[in-house]
């Protein structure tokens, strides 16, 4: 996967997550309490792990490369045109 599309993708689910996050309010009644729960753990140990990574050099270099030459013409106008609108209301806050 290249990296900009992997980028893209993570900024629109970092939004939506935002955006689902400002159009929802709840509201709680009651009153909520976790179980008495008694936990025993022994202590454990990590391996020990040794890596070696490569590495990944970057740069620039000058190539000489054939490019078409384009020349455009374009006549331009205003025009009216009805362009779709977005209205963003989160819920009130009861409290």
């Amino acid at each position: 996967m290249k990296t900009g599309p992997a980028i893209a993708l993570g900024v629109v689910a970092i939004a939506v997550i935002g955006f689902g996050a400002y159009m929802v309010d709840f509201d709680m009644s009651g009153e909520t309490r976790l179980p008495d729960v008694d936990v025993s753990v022994e202590e454990g140990e990590l391996p020990e792990v040794d890596a070696e990574v490569g590495s990944i050099e970057t740069g620039t270099e000058t190539e000489t490369v054939e490019v078409p030459d384009v020349d455009v013409d374009v006549d331009t106008q205003e025009a009216e045109v009805e362009v779709p609108t977005i209205d963003v209301n989160p819920p009130e806050d009861d409290s």
